[in-house]
């Protein structure tokens, strides 16, 4: 799409509309697209680090469009600064530590209406932290996280492992499956790591070594280790959605649910 041109709404993805809605507004427009597209279930994207709503829109009507997924979008923006710089970095840390309530209020607001009956939580680098600290924090309120909150799936998760540990323990037995997806070459992990003063990221792990490899088969999280697929190691899973959820649903055919333990790499869903 040229610059300084509105893109075609045949070829291109572009905004026709927007609109503001209370939280009266958007049940009634989430309900009004459960009964439209017949669907029950629900994908919520949240987005990672040095991504602007603009930026985490497109992004996420792209992975809607390539993975066909059959679920109403509803996409979790917390406010980043867009910017790749150190102070940006921190920034935006406290900028998902601080959104954790409102994400974890979104989840009760769909959690509570009667047309959703399945959520699946698509989370991205920074938004993991997000997504995991909204998850336990409903898990410490209530004592359960919820019935309907079935999948949450953590790509390149900017997570150290031992607050990974933590927030997985705290949330007890009654949560959702988990699966991580993982790249043993992604530098903007290893950065993260040099200004967490070389703790370990959850989305850069070896899971097939020890103590990851017992660990994550003890709780039933499934981990999808991407290293050896094409495109930027942050972000690949969505460069190359197609062969992801081919390996998912290979994984699936197998009778390995999301819940179960393993490693499944990129070279064995060729």
């Amino acid at each position: 799409m040229a610059s300084g041109r509105p893109g075609d709404p045949g070829r291109d993805f572009v905004t026709v509309s927007a609109e503001d809605l209370d939280k009266q507004s958007f049940g009634r427009a989430l309900t009004a697209a459960a009964k439209q597209t017949r669907r029950s279930r629900v994908l919520v994207f949240v987005h990672g680090f040095n991504n602007r709503f603009d930026e985490a829109v497109y992004r996420f009507a792209q992975i809607v469009h390539d993975s066909n997924a059959p679920a109403i979008p509803v996409l979790f923006s917390w406010p980043s600064r867009g910017e790749v710089r150190l102070i940006a970095y921190g920034s935006d840390r406290e900028s998902a530590t601080y959104s954790r309530d409102a994400l974890e209020q979104l989840l009760d607001t769909l959690s509570l209406n009667p047309n959703v009956a399945e959520i699946t939580v698509l989370a991205h680098s920074m938004g993991c932290a997000v997504t995991l600290e909204a998850l336990r924090s409903k898990a410490m309120h209530s004592g359960k996280i919820g019935d309907k909150i079935k999948n949450v799936l953590l790509v390149a998760p900017d997570v150290s492992v031992d607050d990974f540990r933590t927030e997985i323990a705290q949330m007890g037995h009654r949560r959702p499956r988990i699966a991580l997806f993982v790249s043993q070459d992604d530098q903007a992990l290893k950065l993260s790591r040099t200004l967490a003063g070389g703790v370990q990221r959850m989305g850069d792990i070896n899971a097939n070594e020890e103590p990851y490899k017992t660990e994550l088969a003890r709780q039933g999280i499934l981990v999808f280790d991407l290293t050896h697929l094409e495109g930027a190691a942050h972000s690949r899973a969505f460069e190359d959605i197609t062969s992801v959820m081919g390996m998912i649903k290979q994984r699936l055919a197998a009778g390995q649910q999301l819940s179960s333990s393993g490693v499944l790499s990129a070279d064995a869903a060729q």
